[in-house]
């Protein structure tokens, strides 16, 4: 009874998280550029997260319940507990320092740390190979906003065109909010499956609690859009709307195009790049590089710190279940 209540604790804790840092960094940038408000801009994406499972099915969740590592559903449920657990502790620590995080990272590394001091051997190589897949997109997103930047220079001008570029905005943020349901959002889903289903293969999506958790990621956006406006992203360059449609569209590609695989990758990272690439294409100069070294730090200081705090919250717990 007391791990059950302190996983779906923890569950509520993570959603929350993200939505505060995922959703709040999508909102932020979006709210800026799009010309529309910012209540509609938020509605779109709750309504996106929500709606995913049912869309798009739960590959990504399904790696992080059952392809990382396999266990009994008992020692499952500590796995998460303990992983998810630091996940949230590691990303409201490193932000309170002023240290650029990524909770995609933080639940890999924390869940790996927790298996390994629960005695549950995670999937090395699909970890390896999913770790590999969370580098690439970021490059990916940079090549498709430099390519998307480009084709958008050689559009010429024609009469209505603030409304074809108001609609392309709105069909840009739209994909993006899709993309982010289809793939990184699902994570929320896999702790809250674990935590109030009891089921970490989640036989049947509409299980998962789709209004709870969009709901509880909606207040966490929404408190976390200011914060982030401020943050590294926001300062890659100095953004017009275009740019920002063209990265929104780069990010989108680089994240769907993994979904399917049930390959997690970092949406924020993906958005980072596509501004990196779209800048890009108008001349290196157009890009503040010294704000892509928190993109790095992400990757450098996230995931060994979630390691080792999921592997301490791991033996903690095991103490505690020996007792």
């Amino acid at each position: 009874m007391t791990v059950t209540v302190a996983l779906c604790v923890t569950a509520l804790a993570f959603v929350f998280i993200s939505g505060a840092n995922d959703g709040g960094a999508l909102l932020a940038l979006a709210v800026r550029h799009q010309g529309r408000s910012a209540g509609f801009v938020w509605a779109l994406l709750v309504v996106a997260v929500g709606v995913g499972p049912n869309l798009f099915g739960l590959a990504a969740a399904r790696t992080f319940t059952g392809r990382l590592a396999q266990g009994s559903p008992d020692t499952a449920r500590l796995v998460f507990l303990a992983g998810a657990g630091a996940a949230v502790a590691v990303v409201l620590v490193l932000t309170w320092r002023g240290v650029a995080t990524s909770l995609t990272l933080a639940a890999l590394g924390g869940l790996a740390g927790a298996g390994v001091a629960l005695g549950v051997q995670p999937a090395w190589g699909r970890l390896g190979a999913v770790l590999a897949v969370g580098v690439a997109a970021p490059l990916v997103g940079v090549a498709a906003g430099w390519l998307i930047g480009r084709a958008v220079h050689r559009i010429p001008a024609v009469r209505g065109m603030p409304r074809l570029v108001r609609c392309l905005q709105l069909a840009a943020y739209g994909s993006q909010c899709l993309a982010y349901a289809a793939n990184d959002g699902q994570k929320m889903f896999a702790v809250v499956a674990v935590a109030f289903a009891g089921d970490a293969l989640m036989p049947r999506p509409w299980e998962a609690g789709d209004v709870m958790v969009a709901g509880v990621f909606a207040i966490g956006a929404l408190l976390g859009a200011r914060r982030v406006a401020r943050g590294s992203t926001s300062r890659l360059l100095t953004t017009r709307p275009w740019q920002v449609m063209s990265a929104q569209l780069a990010s989108s590609a680089a994240v769907l195009s993994t979904a399917g695989m049930g390959m997690p990758v970092s949406m924020t990272q993906s958005v980072a790049g596509g501004l990196v690439g779209t800048g890009a294409s108008e001349g290196a100069r157009r890009v503040r590089w010294q704000f892509t070294v928190p993109l790095l730090t992400a990757w450098l200081v996230t995931l060994p710190a979630a390691f080792a705090a999921g592997s301490l919250a791991g033996l903690i717990l095991r103490g505690a279940a020996s007792w």
